[in-house]
């Protein structure tokens, strides 16, 4: 059903509701109108990375680890998978007349704000800091959680509009400085697109962007309502209207607040805000007008799901495809394929899984479901740790398991501290011929306004790129007693383990969040089952370095397109068990819309492997500065050993604009240099330069 049919019904809906019934519909737990026979319904529904907080579903990869993957077409079939689960979840809890919390067809993902700072502790809910690959990767998932049916099969919805990744501590009263130049070039090109692809919602920030709140900011919805054209429903972030007067002391009353940001375009309230409408209509400040149109909208929603036609669509999706084989298989391969190599000494890995060696796995994460997990997250009918992933994988070995430490400093369960597990730790690993050292962080650590600060976390931001002290003094010992030592690390941003561990550990493998599966894949790695392929969506840096401070959203020195730092791993890095050769490349086609570059790729090693081949832009314009490099293309391919394919790069023109200081985009006026190859230009062998 197209978007204007569906507006017509929805308008007929809603014109036989009076004032209040129409009000009461644009809370997130709309309530019933029986006399209409509209069921109750509520908005809020969750699905980063699969079907969230509704009980068992397949829990994939975290979005950072899927962003990893450099592969748009492996997201989208994430999503019609994550989509599928939720559909056969909703058939259920309608049937049995569960219309509660997360269990409707709107799920408020993806969060497409960009990675800016690695300390941000909500950065692995998102696709990380290029605003060309979290569109890439975003479009996707919005078009697969969606369908292509005539009906949506979900309703996916951007968030958080806009300028928005930490502080986590301050975001209910902050506000982002913003230049019309960083908004353009940087925090909003991912919206525009996620808009271009027909996303039904945009969910508002918390905070501030120059001085208005973004769920009432006027500047913002000019953007998204008539420069880009968005049709579909704007919901604000949950309690982020109580903020517009308690946090940000934009109003002097709620119920002024609550008609600012309905009269701005915020259609519907994930908080209790909205209650206060009523005052709000009987006082004048917002309109018959206003409540219908934002009610128009949401029901134009609901209509476009299907929710008022005699025959529902999809309800022939059975409750057996939730965590079914299938999905599985397909979290297995997106764990793969997110996996990222940083190190790999002397070509340590892979490992013989034959081999009748002596494997220790050591660890505060080496059996933790949590680090599997992330946030935003589902339950899983199955999971495999690390630790159950190398017995698995290593069925003659023999396999020992210890903690080591716990995730942060005391763990309080075994009233114990650190040096106690710490012994342990060592035990283990000095015995064996390998230890897996499995480090990190979960979601207890990193994540959203956690609410407590502390030596290494203010309130889910770190303060730092290292590591807790326990897991770090643990890594330094490990490594005294152990010769061969594989750090895995699982966590949502850039760790940095110190020079002493680096130069000691054989190999480093960046695990992510890596969904229910993770630790067979992991393992898979270690034994060489596949190659690796994932590539770095966000740039490592050195615990050293000095970051910008968090509440400054200047992009100056930030990410791998304006800083100076030299990194401790580069943005699209990561290596392989084999080498690729990069040649011919050809302008293809060359147009006012878009650019299309070839070029052959060898693999010349015998191992046979996936390979991201990455396309970045320079560009120079006298009129204004410009990123040192933007990703504009990347191109997934597997190559058999000894193989030669052709890769296509497709370059969208708007990726090759200059934006100038009032955010305009333009031609640039100098020349355009492409450079492709397995990662940025000065950080990989084999590099290509071609001029259009």
């Amino acid at each position: 059903m197209n978007y204007e049919t569906a507006r017509i019904r929805a308008k007929k809906i809603v014109s036989q509701m009076t004032a209040e019934e129409k009000m009461s519909q644009l809370l997130f737990n709309s309530p019933a109108v029986e006399r209409l026979n509209i069921s109750s319904y509520n908005w809020w529904n969750e699905a980063c990375h699969g079907v969230a907080r509704a009980g068992v579903a397949t829990v994939f990869p975290q979005s950072i680890a899927m962003a990893a993957s450099f592969n748009p077409s492996l997201v989208r079939e994430v999503a019609e998978a994550v989509s599928t689960e939720g559909r056969a979840k909703y058939n259920k809890s309608v049937a049995h007349g569960d219309r509660d919390i997360y269990k409707g067809l709107t799920y408020w993902a993806p969060n497409i704000n960009i990675f800016r700072d690695p300390r941000w502790g909500r950065g692995q809910e998102t696709c990380g800091e290029d605003p060309f690959l979290t569109s890439q990767i975003a479009t996707e998932y919005i078009k697969g959680l969606q369908g292509e049916g005539e009906f949506l099969k979900a309703a996916a919805c951007a968030k958080h509009f806009a300028a928005h990744s930490g502080p986590e501590g301050e975001r209910h009263g902050f506000d982002a400085k913003v230049t019309k130049k960083d908004l353009a070039e940087t925090y909003l090109p991912a919206f525009e697109k996620a808009v271009e692809s027909g996303v039904a919602g945009v969910m508002g920030a918390y905070n501030r962007l120059n001085g208005e709140p973004c769920c009432a900011n006027s500047f913002l919805m000019d953007i998204l309502r008539n420069k880009w054209g968005f049709n579909g429903y704007f919901v604000s972030d949950c309690g982020a209207i109580n903020d517009i007067y308690e946090g940000h002391k934009f109003t002097d009353s709620l119920e002024q607040a609550a008609a600012t940001a309905l009269k701005a375009g915020c259609n519907l309230n994930c908080g209790e805000a909205y209650i206060a409408l009523k005052d709000a209509y009987k006082h004048g400040l917002v309109s018959d007008g206003d409540i219908t149109e934002s009610a128009v909208r949401l029901f134009t929603i609901r209509t476009m799901l299907g929710e008022f036609e005699e025959n529902r669509p999809y309800s022939d999706i059975p409750y057996s495809k939730v965590c079914c084989k299938e999905h599985k298989q397909l979290n297995l391969r997106a764990a793969k394929e997110s996996l990222v190599l940083l190190e790999n000494k002397d070509s340590f890995l892979p490992l013989d899984e034959n081999s009748e060696i002596k494997i220790a796995v050591v660890g505060p994460n080496s059996m933790s479901r949590l680090a599997l997990e992330g946030n935003y997250n589902g339950h899983a009918d199955e999971y495999i740790t690390v630790a159950d992933g190398i017995r698995r994988v290593f069925k003659n070995a023999s396999v020992t398991v210890a903690d080591g430490a716990a995730i942060r400093g005391v763990n309080s369960a075994r009233w114990n501290d650190f040096s106690e597990l710490l012994s342990e730790g060592v035990a283990a690993a000095e015995e064996a011929d390998v230890t897996v050292l499995c480090l990190g962080l979960d979601r207890t650590i990193e994540g959203e306004d956690l609410g407590f600060g502390n030596d290494f976390t203010d309130c889910g931001d770190r303060v730092s790129m290292a590591l807790p002290e326990n897991q770090q003094r643990l890594a330094e010992a490990v490594c005294e007693v152990c010769d061969n030592v594989i750090v895995v690390v699982l966590c949502g941003s850039c760790a940095d383990l110190g020079e002493n561990v680096r130069s000691k550990a054989k190999t480093v493998i960046h695990g992510w969040y890596p969904g229910a599966l993770g630790g067979l894949a992991i393992a898979g790695l270690i034994a060489g089952r596949f190659s690796p392929c994932g590539r770095l969506p966000i740039t490592f840096y050195h615990e050293s370095d000095e970051l910008p401070d968090i509440t400054d959203y200047s992009m100056k020195n930030r990410t791998y397109r304006f800083s100076d730092i030299r990194p401790l791993y580069p943005f699209g890095y990561g290596l392989s068990y084999t080498s690729f050769e990069f040649k011919n490349p050809t302008v293809v086609k060359n147009d006012g819309e878009a650019a299309v570059v070839s070029v052959e790729v060898s693999n010349t090693g015998a191992v046979d492997s996936a390979i991201k081949v990455q396309c970045y832009a320079h560009f120079d314009d006298s009129r204004t500065e410009t990123p040192k490099l933007q990703l504009c293309a990347v191109a997934p391919l597997y190559l058999k050993g000894g193989e030669t394919q052709t890769a296509e790069l497709v370059i969208d023109k708007f990726w090759l604009k200059a934006v100038l200081e009032n955010g305009e985009r333009v031609t640039p006026d100098g020349c355009i240099t492409l450079y492709i190859g397995d990662g940025q230009p000065g950080f990989c062998e084999g590099s290509l330069t071609l001029e259009i």
